[in-house]
């Protein structure tokens, strides 16, 4: 069975970027919901209650990645923000990086290279997960990538969950190393988030969807936020 990390980053546009970033999770937990996935939540900074800063969650289910890496990129919006008196336009950008979680003997870390400390989760769990430092951060100095799990109710579960995510982002960044020592330059996932760096575009007024790697579109916006991503997945599997 797959399993992999997603992260979802707001990029450029404030509030309105930090509410698409939610608008994504919630696009990804319905399509995992409708695929009998399992889709749980690890870590996450939220700007509003619709809206996430940062969200890292894991999703879990056959074929799963091969299902979604296309995914992975900045995500930008077009659209009327909730928020906005003068009925203007605006364009908001979203990070998406879609990791697979490799096993221990994929990636080897020495563990006097981390540094973990452990705090009171703030998030889903009930009341019982916040009275206790459960929630566990973990960074790895040699690269300096930061971790953290505030999703189950022991450190020790929170403690596994940050080492898969750590795994697989130095196996992610040792992959975009290795490429690029191979002249085989690949741009990271994250990327920049600017506006500018693009790999599809949620055009809301047109209601029209354009992924720019294929130079296909889709209407129905709405629909494929509620998470009917097939006609995508199918356009990237069969892309002539």
């Amino acid at each position: 069975m797959d399993k992999l990390i997603l992260e979802i980053r707001a990029g450029a546009g404030g509030d309105e970027a930090s509410i698409f970033a939610g608008d994504l999770v919630k696009m990804y937990q319905r399509f995992a919901q409708k695929r009998g996935w399992k889709f749980s939540f690890i870590d996450s900074s939220q700007s509003s209650q619709d809206g996430y800063k940062t969200f890292i969650g894991k999703i879990e289910g056959p074929n799963s990645y091969d299902e979604l890496k296309q995914e992975s990129g900045v995500h930008r919006v077009q659209r009327i923000p909730k928020t906005e008196k003068n009925g203007r336009v605006h364009t908001s950008t979203a990070s998406v990086a879609i990791m697979p979680i490799v096993e221990t003997r994929e990636v080897n870390i020495n563990p006097g290279d981390l540094e973990i400390s452990f705090f009171r989760s703030s998030g889903p769990g009930g009341q019982n997960v916040n009275k206790v430092e459960t929630a566990v951060r973990i960074v790895h100095k040699p690269t300096g990538v930061v971790v953290a799990c505030q999703n189950g109710r022991s450190q020790h579960a929170n403690r596994e969950e940050a080492m898969e995510i750590l795994r697989s982002k130095i196996y992610e960044q040792k992959k975009i190393e290795e490429e690029s020592k191979s002249g085989n330059m690949r741009r990271e996932q994250i990327g920049t988030a600017d506006r500018s760096e693009k790999i599809r575009t949620y055009n809301f007024p047109d209601d029209r969807i354009t992924d720019h790697r294929i130079g296909k579109k889709w209407h129905n916006i709405e629909k494929i936020l509620e998470g009917d991503l097939d006609p995508i997945v199918k356009a990237f599997k069969n892309p002539a």
